[in-house]
């Protein structure tokens, strides 16, 4: 087990770009997306945006989609991002419960899936959410968080649903990433 997941791409935390760590172990490639393209993708956002607020200082560092400095991507960044990977976002709602979700089938369907847990650091005194991965590798399914110093591997379909539920009960958001059906 322990050859098999140093085979697993498993990028770390740097200040808050877990997204684009994320991204980047949700495809299994260190340069999947990059810095400069999830800045690309939240610029344009931000540019089509028909209710974009005025600009201040302030807008030069804490963007509406992002923070230029630390990262911190929002929502939108990620589905724009996926999508131009060919993959579609499906929010999972919540009052379903994990069990919902289809872990041990839909396989050619169900590319991985992306969490957004609410963390709190510094003795409680910061407030943030995280973004964490997690994906089926040669029918292993492994969480991938960038906060971990490696992998976890998921040893039953159980234990994944164990892992939503106990996320969904503190807030976290589930994305259900799907290929997308042409």
């Amino acid at each position: 087990m322990e050859s098999e997941r140093s085979l697993i791409y498993h990028e770390r935390q740097s200040l808050q770009f877990c997204l684009l760590h994320s991204l980047n172990n949700l495809f299994q490639e260190k340069d999947a997306f990059t810095r400069a393209n999830l800045n690309a993708i939240a610029e344009k956002l931000d540019f089509d945006d028909p209710n974009k607020g005025t600009w201040t200082p302030l807008s030069v560092i804490f963007k509406s989609h992002h923070n230029s400095l630390t990262g911190n991507y929002d929502i939108n960044v990620l589905i724009s991002a996926l999508e131009d990977r060919g993959k579609r976002v499906m929010w999972h709602d919540r009052r379903n419960g994990a069990s919902s979700i289809d872990v041990e089938g839909l396989k050619d369907e169900l590319f991985g899936i992306i969490v957004n847990v609410p963390v709190r650091r510094y003795a409680g005194l910061w407030r943030s959410r995280h973004w964490v991965a997690l994906r089926r590798i040669e029918g292993v399914w492994y969480n991938l968080d960038s906060d971990f110093s490696a992998p976890y591997c998921f040893k039953k379909a159980e234990e994944i649903r164990e892992f939503l539920d106990s996320v969904m009960f503190i807030g976290a958001e589930v994305l259900l990433v799907m290929n997308d059906k042409e």
